[in-house]
């Protein structure tokens, strides 16, 4: 009796709320996007002032919630993604489902590897801004690193509503 091979880890999937212009290579992010603010609107806008179309990734509840803890996110995904979709500079999106521990680089390439992205968009600072450049490179896309908005985020927007006066 031979030994089964090496276990696969389960994959990515993407449920499109908002499908993007076909025949272009866009742009990609992927992220949170929970409680939408001025930061992740002059990142996506920044994205989108390169001259390609934009798609997001929104990654869904239960990654959120396993990353961010039992309170997160506050916006569910499908709303998340209908907010993003609102927006000008927005040419479509998806919903990132899986497994919370899947979250590699060689994941996210094949979870995008049937959208051709053009380039991959990350913000300063971001903790896995090498995995994001390594993604780029094994789609033979661009790496974007756009500057983050100081002070701008969810869970410091959160912390301003519980703070007590």
């Amino acid at each position: 009796m031979s030994s089964p091979g090496p276990m696969q880890a389960p994959a990515l999937s993407a449920r499109w709320t908002a499908e993007p212009p076909a025949g272009v290579r866009p742009a990609v992010v992927t992220g949170v996007f929970d409680i939408l603010h001025v930061g992740h609107l002059r990142f996506l806008t920044a994205i989108r002032d390169r001259g390609l179309p934009l798609v997001v990734g929104v990654e869904d509840d239960r990654r959120v919630s396993a990353w961010k803890g039992p309170d997160r996110p506050v916006n569910p995904d499908t709303e998340r993604a209908e907010m993003l979709a609102a927006l000008r500079c927005v040419d479509g999106v998806f919903i990132v489902s899986g497994p919370p521990e899947v979250n590699d680089a060689d994941a996210y390439a094949e979870l995008l590897r049937p959208i051709r992205p053009a380039a991959l968009a990350y913000t300063a600072g971001d903790p896995y801004a090498e995995a994001k450049e390594r993604g780029a490179a094994a789609l033979g896309a661009q790496a974007w690193e756009l500057p983050l908005t100081r002070g701008r985020s969810t869970t410091a927007t959160l912390g301003q509503l519980t703070r007590s006066p």
